[in-house]
């Protein structure tokens, strides 16, 4: 895929933070301390893009970076490290990348890398899963919901991108669509246990083509039936 870089272009790369003096503060090459964790490479079905994780045992608090090789170039996907590995998904364009992050115990957010003249680049200053939440408490829902999570906080992609979502009975353009699931605990009093689910797979579309989230009519019902309301 070639791209030509215009002054209209660059506008709208620095406007979201990527930008061509970005490009160049990017490292070389891991830092000292940070080893191939091979089992843990990802690569696209076609093997044009690879995804290596990188771990740095030499400290206390082990940290993960995130690798990506594409055309000849080795660039870091997120300057911020993490602290576990993560799963990487593919949209079958190889135009964007998802990363589902594990967080801490039962917790996890999407992170979303879209291709641009220099590799792949975060599609967003936040990531996927937190622009999903923020979405969902815009809708009718959220208002029924007597106590916000507080707990175990996950936002995951639903099963079946390779496919298009054809398994659900949709017949949307290929390559624009993902869908996001919600889950989160919160302490309600009187409950046994006290910590229970208050989102429980409720779940939204995201259009990469305009950046926004809906909620398809197939979801409606489910996603009624997905918060609890005392």
């Amino acid at each position: 895929m070639k791209l030509r870089i215009s002054w209209i272009g660059l506008f709208v790369a620095c406007s979201i933070g990527v930008c061509s003096g970005a490009a160049a503060a990017q490292p070389a090459a891991p830092a000292a301390g940070y080893k191939i964790e091979e089992k843990y490479t990802k690569t696209s079905p076609d093997g044009a893009i690879t995804i290596e994780q990188y771990l740095n045992k030499d400290t206390d608090d082990w940290k993960f970076q995130f690798w990506v090789r594409w055309q000849g170039t080795f660039r870091l996907l997120d300057p911020e490290p993490a602290d576990y590995p993560a799963g990487f998904l593919f949209t079958n364009d190889l135009k964007w990348i998802v990363r589902d992050q594990k967080l801490g115990s039962g917790e996890s957010t999407l992170y979303l890398y879209r291709l641009d003249p220099h590799g792949f680049v975060p599609a967003s200053k936040k990531p996927l899963g937190d622009l999903a939440w923020a979405y969902m408490k815009t809708r009718p829902d959220w208002r029924k919901i007597k106590k916000e999570p507080e707990y175990h906080i996950n936002s995951s992609l639903l099963e079946g991108i390779e496919e298009n979502y054809r398994p659900l009975g949709v017949d949307w353009p290929a390559n624009r669509y993902l869908l996001i699931t919600l889950w989160g605990e919160a302490d309600i009093k009187g409950r046994k246990p006290m910590q229970t689910s208050v989102v429980h797979d409720w779940r939204c579309r995201y259009d990469l083509q305009t950046g926004k989230f809906d909620v398809p009519g197939l979801f409606s019902d489910d996603n009624a039936k997905a918060v609890v309301l005392e």
